[in-house]
């Protein structure tokens, strides 16, 4: 089993993310996704500052630099902010099944990213990968009517799932430029991370005192089955899911540990349709397989 301490991780981690998706839709439609968003990072960075008090000695990222600190405060508010914010409500417009599943325009928007930004190179598979991928989606969001497409879900939830998967792929590079140390080698990730926490937290707390919605905030800890869930997603999802994706890349290659990863949007077909009895047509099955292969093409 140590041989494949990478691969299982990776597998950990589509599982851990399984259910922190599902336990924030599920807080979202309770209270709102905005609580839900200020009151999950509070909580992930308890669990995660905790753990780097135990791993590295540190409560509070105090080691990182001025440029690491300005790049992934930037990874925050354009990931974890707008990115997040956007999903995040999302899930409540058109759940986190399809919310998930056009989420995976991320990775394909990250390689072009790592083309411009980093001059990263890019296989004739990752471009194949990139067109099967959007077709795959678009199996699911779109619908033939008289001879005509239109969404089959909300407009409003398909347009913010997409500017979700944009806000990520920029939290990504932005990151890479955060981690990169000036002497060489890379910043810890999980510190990483607590800045980027740090910094989206920051934004929360500035756009709810701008729109004056504290209160919501506050009325949604007499809601104890949501925070419940947000407690359940903050841990498994920021928390463990970051560990063990990180784990999954140290025991075993980046490609190989992506791939299994992005298997997320069929992986949560079943547990969705079990929890929310939601119908599930074939296309949209097979729209969710082949953008999956077309995310795994992006990694050959």
């Amino acid at each position: 089993m140590a041989n494949y301490l990478g691969e299982i991780s990776a597998f950990g981690t589509v599982f851990c993310w399984v259910i922190c998706s599902i336990a924030f839709e599920s807080a979202g439609k309770k209270i709102g996704s905005m609580p839900v968003n200020i009151i999950r990072l509070v909580m992930a960075f308890i669990f995660i500052s905790i753990f780097t008090l135990f791993s590295r000695g540190l409560f509070f990222p105090v080691d990182a630099t001025p440029k690491s600190w300005f790049w992934l405060s930037l990874s925050g508010v354009v990931g974890l902010f707008i990115g997040d914010l956007c999903l995040f409500r999302a899930f409540v417009l058109i759940g986190s099944r399809i919310s998930l599943l056009i989420y995976s325009l991320a990775p394909p928007i990250s390689a072009l990213l790592g083309f411009f930004m980093f001059k990263e190179t890019m296989s004739i598979y990752a471009i194949v990968g990139m067109f099967i991928t959007i077709f795959g989606i678009g199996l699911v969001i779109l619908k033939k009517d008289n001879k005509r497409y239109k969404f089959s879900h909300p407009l409003e939830g398909v347009l913010l799932a997409i500017i979700g998967a944009v806000g990520q792929a920029f939290g990504i590079g932005l990151s890479k430029l955060g981690m990169a140390l000036e002497s060489g080698g890379t910043y810890d990730p999980i510190a990483s991370t607590q800045i980027r926490i740090i910094s989206a937290t920051v934004c929360f707390i500035i756009l709810f005192f701008i729109t004056k919605r504290w209160s919501y905030v506050f009325k949604s800890f007499k809601d104890l089955k949501a925070i419940g869930d947000v407690a359940i997603g903050s841990f498994f999802g920021p928390f463990i899911g970051v560990t063990l994706s990180l784990v999954a890349i140290t025991y075993t290659s980046m490609g190989i540990a992506s791939t299994i990863t992005s298997i997320l949007p069929v992986a949560i077909i079943v547990p969705h349709v079990f929890i929310y009895k939601t119908k599930i047509f074939k296309r949209e099955v097979f729209g969710a397989i082949v953008a999956v292969f077309g995310v795994s093409l992006l990694f050959i």
